[in-house]
């Protein structure tokens, strides 16, 4: 049985008796504060009992002593007291802070952030305060309790909303190594029924990510509307509390199977507090203390412990079978496509100078799209496809190359190729007439591609002469078998002049006299009358003033 010394006895009650807060006793003595508040409890029943003890002093063998009377048991520990707004009105005068008189002050202090040693100084300079920083450190702590953060029990509809998130799997071998590494855990929950899907991957990635969406919901024969996730870059590449920016593969993906994702704010787990419970529930009931020698044995039992336990546990919470709630969930899901989503990459690249990009070594033709802009590439296992980045329309859509260096392109996607032009000379024939499309065409029939530069000669001559001049010396080509384009710009030139004297004729022999055109006397008649008339009135007009 442990015994105080004597000395500190006396110490301890000669302290409470001058009025030493018990702190203040604790730390000078150097004892516990709370042998400190037994003696003072002692002291405020000896100080009760004070006149019955000397009465009973006359009795021969009763203490009378407040040394006697320690050594008695103490009574019993009073209520603890409750504070008032104040602080000060049920604390004993020796427990009181030395703070206390000056408390609306410092709580007013403490309202506006300032710390405890700015608080003591200027309680030092202001009120000539004599006692320690300690107390006012401890005074301003208890001030600055918060109240308990409260949240919201969130309940959703059957179907409604699932969550996803990564953890940690247990210890497996990893493939060529000798070691054990902790892949990474995706679980998806529905929010309804907790019924969960588990899978551990050794690396993820956009295209990971969004194929364990996919499984998931194969798995729970269904998909439900909404998807919360944090921010991680699988899903959303720039997080917004607003205007989150999703992956496109991701968005691509939710969208081929009717769902919408929903990301939660930055730093705010508890909006997918579900996930979050089932991926540690999994680490502590599942997986901890066990290491699998591959991933596929480990995903195997997380398989068969969801079947086996995890789905035929009451959950906690609603104190119903996990899997009677899935069984209400399912049909409120919605239906899988019949197709699976097609995966695909995408990339940026810029249209050269000749309208093409290139992918992968091979070239494809980009037009419409402008030279020297940007486009966006998805490619996909077996084709690739150029979008607009603003409009996100598809502009061209090219089968994969299947080799290094091959060229995707029509002819018309073509801008300029002196060897391969026949196609824009042949349209450019046919835009002046049907004759001379047609020798255009016999042209490169008998020569091939060294008849482009007679096409291009014939052609050029739309340029300064008239289209119909151009077809009559087309058919007298044709009807006597010239080819040659200086024979055709000689006739096509003669053509123009024996035109010119017709024009010029016809613009001599215009009519003078017509039943509707005035005569010039009439004309001078009216200039005449008029002008006489406006001098009159001029004149008359000076008379009066």
């Amino acid at each position: 049985m442990n015994v105080l010394q004597p000395n500190k006895k006396t110490a301890i009650i000669t302290l409470l008796t001058n009025g030493i807060s018990q702190r203040e006793i604790g730390r000078k003595v150097r004892v516990d504060r709370k042998t400190v508040r037994k003696y003072a409890r002692m002291a405020d029943h000896y100080n009760k009992t004070q006149t019955t003890a000397a009465d009973l002093s006359k009795s021969p063998g009763v203490a009378t002593g407040f040394e006697a009377s320690l050594g008695q048991n103490p009574p019993p520990r009073p209520p603890a007291f409750e504070e008032s707004p104040f602080g000060s009105d049920k604390i004993p005068a020796h427990a009181r802070s030395a703070c206390e008189h000056h408390r609306l002050w410092i709580e007013e202090q403490v309202r506006l952030g300032r710390n405890a040693v700015a608080i003591y100084q200027d309680l030092v300079e202001r009120f000539a305060f004599e006692s320690k920083y300690n107390s006012v450190k401890r005074f301003c702590r208890a001030l600055r309790k918060k109240n308990p953060a409260q949240y919201d029990r969130l309940e959703f509809d059957p179907g409604e909303e699932a969550q996803v998130d990564y953890g940690l799997g247990a210890p497996t071998l990893k493939p060529g190594t000798n070691t054990y590494r902790r892949p990474r855990l995706f679980v998806m929950t529905l929010k309804y029924s907790r019924r969960c899907f588990r899978k551990v991957v050794w690396k993820s990635s956009k295209e990971t990510w969004a194929r364990l969406h996919e499984e998931a919901f194969r798995y729970f024969g269904g998909v439900t509307r909404y998807v919360v996730l944090d921010n991680l870059k699988e899903g959303v590449i720039t997080p917004d509390i607003y205007e989150p920016q999703l992956n496109p593969l991701y968005a691509a993906v939710l969208a081929h199977y009717g769902a919408v994702a929903d990301p939660a704010r930055v730093a705010d787990p508890d909006r997918k507090g579900s996930v979050e419970n089932a991926i540690q529930h999994t680490q502590d009931t599942a997986l901890k203390g066990r290491r699998f020698e591959s991933i596929e044995e480990q995903n195997q039992w997380l398989m068969h412990w969801e079947e086996r336990w995890a789905s035929v546990r009451i959950h906690g919470r609603m104190k119903r079978q996990v899997q009677e709630m899935f069984e209400e969930e399912k049909p409120f899901l919605l239906n899988l496509p019949l197709n699976g989503f097609a995966y695909f990459c995408e990339e940026t690249r810029t249209v050269q100078d000749d309208g093409m990009i290139q992918v992968h070594d091979c070239y494809y033709a980009a037009l419409p799209a402008r030279l020297h802009t940007q486009v966006i590439v998805r490619i996909y296992d077996y084709d690739i496809a150029i979008i607009d980045p603003q409009t996100l329309s598809v502009l061209r859509r090219h089968p994969k190359g299947a080799r290094k260096g091959m060229v995707m392109m029509e002819e018309k996607d073509r801008i300029f190729n002196p060897s391969r032009q026949t196609c824009y000379l042949l349209a450019q024939a046919a835009a002046i007439g049907p004759m001379t499309e047609k020798l255009c065409k016999q042209l490169f029939e008998g020569e091939g591609r060294q008849g482009h530069r007679r096409m291009q000669g014939i052609v050029a001559l739309a340029r300064k002469h008239c289209a119909v001049h151009i077809e009559q010396a087309a058919r007298m080509a044709l009807d006597h078998g010239l080819s040659s384009s200086r024979i055709i710009r000689n006739l096509v030139e003669k053509l123009d002049k024996a035109a010119a004297p017709e024009a010029s004729s016809s613009s001599e022999a215009l009519i003078q006299e017509h039943h509707l055109i005035r005569s010039p006397q009439d004309y001078a008649l009216f200039f005449e009358t008029h002008a006489a008339g406006s001098n009159d009135r001029c004149s008359y007009n000076h008379n009066v003033q």
